[in-house]
């Protein structure tokens, strides 16, 4: 075999190639190639790269996966080799989906992303954890149906640094928005029956928070309505919750869909 090659087989019989290197006495697989020869080609590249002898930049043709690119060059310069496609800076990483394209964390976040690998799909980030897909925006308290500049924003303007101080949740509650009409700001909740329905203008983001709730609980009378979330309030105790519920009010049109049988 030549330098840096396995031979391997599957199950059915078929041969393929695996290639690894040793650095700094961490043994490292660089993946399984169809062919004796593409193996050693990842291994030469590999050893060329950890010595400095090539340039950082990733171009067509090199025969190694992006993301296993990024976690050599961290290793080398790091000296921690992590299987997820980061790389460290003193206080923050990044984690690479393609040489111009990465996203920002913090280094707090470092152990979790890099045990658990970013997934993109219609827009959305999210990550396998415990056998479902969790969007990544569920970290920062983020509903899976948040909008963007209305629920939170990202205070520098670029959507690809998640670090926690530049995120901003705006609306941190099940139906509740935060509104303003001049020097005025009210909480208006909303909730989806067959379309978005009002139930009503609060003066506190807590009392919108509890009339969502509190509309859940009436349409819990008709058999039809779907499940809801709701909201848990953790600033308040039983009895300053429990008064402030009692108190809301909600729209005639959260009653007429509860006692409407269709």
């Amino acid at each position: 075999m030549l330098p840096g090659v396995y031979r391997a087989e599957k199950k059915d019989g078929t041969v393929y190639y695996r290639a690894s290197i040793t650095y700094r006495n961490k043994h490292i697989s660089l993946g399984s190639f169809s062919d004796e020869e593409a193996a050693h080609r990842a291994y030469v590249v590999s050893g060329e790269l950890l010595d400095g002898k090539l340039s950082d930049d990733y171009e067509p043709g090199i025969p190694l996966p992006f993301k296993k690119w990024v976690s050599l060059i961290n290793f080398r310069d790091n000296d921690m080799y992590i299987k997820t496609p980061i790389y460290l800076k003193e206080r923050f990483f990044y984690y690479y989906f393609a040489p111009e394209d990465y996203l920002i964390f913090d280094s707090d976040d470092l152990f979790y992303y890099s045990t658990h690998s970013i997934m993109r799909r219609g827009g959305h980030l999210f990550v396998a954890d415990f056998g479902m897909q969790v969007n990544i925006l569920s970290r920062y308290g983020i509903k899976n149906y948040a909008v963007k500049g209305r629920d939170f924003i990202f205070v520098n303007g670029d959507d690809t640094d998640y670090r926690r101080s530049n995120i901003r949740v705006i609306n941190i509650y099940n139906g509740v928005q935060k509104k303003e009409q001049g020097a005025r700001v009210f909480y208006e909740t909303k909730i989806h029956i067959r379309g978005d329905v009002l139930v009503g203008r609060y003066p506190s983001e807590w009392e919108a928070a509890a009339a969502y709730n509190k509309a859940v609980h009436i349409l819990s009378r008709n058999e039809n309505s779907r499940n809801y979330t709701k909201n848990y309030i953790v600033e308040l105790n039983a009895d300053e919750y429990r008064e402030i519920y009692n108190r809301v009010n909600v729209s005639a049109a959260i009653y007429e869909f509860a006692d409407d049988g269709r």
